[in-house]
């Protein structure tokens, strides 16, 4: 349809289920034959299953989080969000993971230093609020130096994270406050419903992958719209040639 010669495109024919088909694709991903995975028709846990399989040799780096980058009408950067799309509720040590993974794709897109905001439903610490405690904890490790020169912050309500004017009317001085380029959500229904408002009510566009393994996952939603995959592409192999 968009007049592309696929000539030299090489087709693999695979017999059997689609998780045969997923693991084939994994072990290509793995050896280096391809760049990148992207979901087509497969259902999500195939294809996932086959990335996290020790057989296939693809699951090295971290824990599998997926990062968004949304280009916000009236908005004046990237804003980064993860994870809306694979960690459930996500433990410190999985977000110690999504920050990582969320950072490379900050560093894909020169965005230098990034500032990253923890967000919760409040910026005060209550033991009642569980991310509150981790985005302390997420805090005390940047300081530490394991985020490299990112900028750490939280917890941040959703305003003061990204509005400069809500977080000087509270009185939050610091650097990320009101100026982040990452927003680290508290568990996968905060995250997705996020994301559906930038780009339902924002009128939003995205790219979004999956990092953790040796190569960029890409999943598609039948919602998706063209101009998200095909940025969701590009995204996967700007970080893929970053790696290489």
């Amino acid at each position: 349809a968009g007049n592309i010669d696929l000539s030299q495109a090489e087709i693999v024919n695979v017999e059997g289920s689609e998780r045969e088909c997923a693991n084939v694709a994994a072990r290509a991903a793995a050896v280096g034959d391809v760049a990148a995975l992207m979901k087509g028709s497969l259902h999500t846990d195939a294809l996932l299953n086959a990335v996290i399989a020790r057989a296939n040799g693809l699951y090295v780096r971290e824990r599998l989080s997926h990062t968004f980058a949304f280009d916000i009408p009236n908005f004046p950067r990237w804003l980064l969000v993860a994870d809306a799309v694979v960690n459930v509720s996500p433990s410190l040590k999985t977000k110690r993971s999504i920050v990582r993974n969320a950072l490379r794709v900050c560093a894909a897109l020169h965005i230098a230093p990034p500032r990253v905001a923890v967000v919760a439903a409040t910026e005060e610490v209550n033991p009642n609020i569980p991310a509150t405690l981790d985005a302390r904890a997420l805090v005390a490790l940047g300081l530490e130096g394991e985020f490299g020169d990112a900028i750490i912050g939280g917890p941040f309500g959703m305003d003061n994270a990204i509005s400069e004017h809500a977080a000087a009317v509270k009185g939050i001085t610091h650097p990320a406050a009101g100026k982040a380029d990452v927003l680290i959500t508290p568990d996968l229904n905060a995250g997705n419903i996020l994301y559906k408002s930038l780009i339902y009510l924002a009128g939003a566009e995205c790219a979004g992958v999956i990092l953790g393994a040796k190569v960029p996952i890409i999943l598609t939603s039948r919602a998706d719209s063209a101009v998200s995959r095909v940025a969701s592409c590009a995204l996967a192999a700007v970080i893929s040639g970053d790696n290489s």
